[in-house]
């Protein structure tokens, strides 16, 4: 080979754009899953717990307007992460999964993101909560009264938008079973915490006395959203099964 041939071959390796590799891609999708996890925790879970007082919209009100920053930071701040690291995750999630079944895994990737768009159109309610405490032209009992409509209104559209994460749940678990470069039990775990999130969907929705999801179904979700994320920045997946299922 001449040197200018070399010199060639040379410039068009360099001029090549470097490509994430698929092990790239599964760590950071183990990353953005534990951002989730924890941002998720604020907003769903200690904000509500620190403000929301069940069935007394005047205590719900005054402890919002005593720690408006927490309301604002921790309720819509910690929710825009959770919503902005969901668009990301379900786009990588169906670049690791295309390989198995294309379909499937894009109809995975709308049904996440779906859910990610109701609850981002959802947090408008949490602004109206605000909008209200801070000099909308409302009496003191019509304030309480609407601060508790938005409240449930966005507990509410919550759990709708977690109907449509039900889809995403039984596919990802059909695909990750089916891969052959991820656990299969990792499959079996997801199948399950879609059965869990099916039942304490229809619970919320459809069931006037079912408020609470039961421990055990809180269990079975935990275990597949924290063994998955794990394994993947853990382990990553097997690179060289990856490759021949792209074949």
């Amino acid at each position: 080979m001449s040197t200018h041939m070399i010199a060639q071959t040379s410039m068009h390796a360099e001029d090549r754009p470097v490509i994430a590799t698929p092990m790239f891609y599964a760590r950071l999708a183990g990353v953005l899953y534990l951002i989730i996890t924890f941002a998720a925790i604020v907003a769903h879970m200690y904000v509500p717990s620190t403000l929301i007082v069940p069935n007394d919209a005047a205590a719900t009100v005054a402890n919002i307007t005593a720690s408006e920053g927490l309301f604002r930071m921790g309720g819509l701040g910690a929710e825009l992460i959770v919503l902005l690291s969901e668009v990301i995750l379900s786009i990588i999630l169906y670049m690791l999964l295309k390989p198995v079944n294309n379909t499937l895994s894009l109809i995975a990737t709308v049904s996440r993101l779906i859910m990610t768009t109701i609850h981002g159109i959802n947090l408008l309610n949490y602004a109206f909560v605000l909008f209200i405490i801070n000099g909308a032209a409302f009496g003191i009992e019509q304030s309480h009264a609407l601060v508790s409509l938005f409240l449930d209104a966005h507990s509410f559209g919550f759990t709708v938008g977690i109907a449509f994460l039900i889809i995403h749940v039984f596919a990802l678990g059909y695909l990750i079973y089916q891969s052959g470069y991820f656990p299969r039990v990792l499959g079996i775990l997801f199948l399950i915490a879609g059965f869990g999130y099916l039942f304490d969907t229809v619970g919320l929705l459809f069931i006037e006395s079912y408020t609470t999801t039961p421990d055990l179904i809180a269990m079975l979700i935990s275990v597949a959203e924290i063994a998955f994320p794990v394994w993947l920045l853990v382990k990553g997946l097997n690179l060289q099964k990856w490759q021949q299922r792209m074949r």
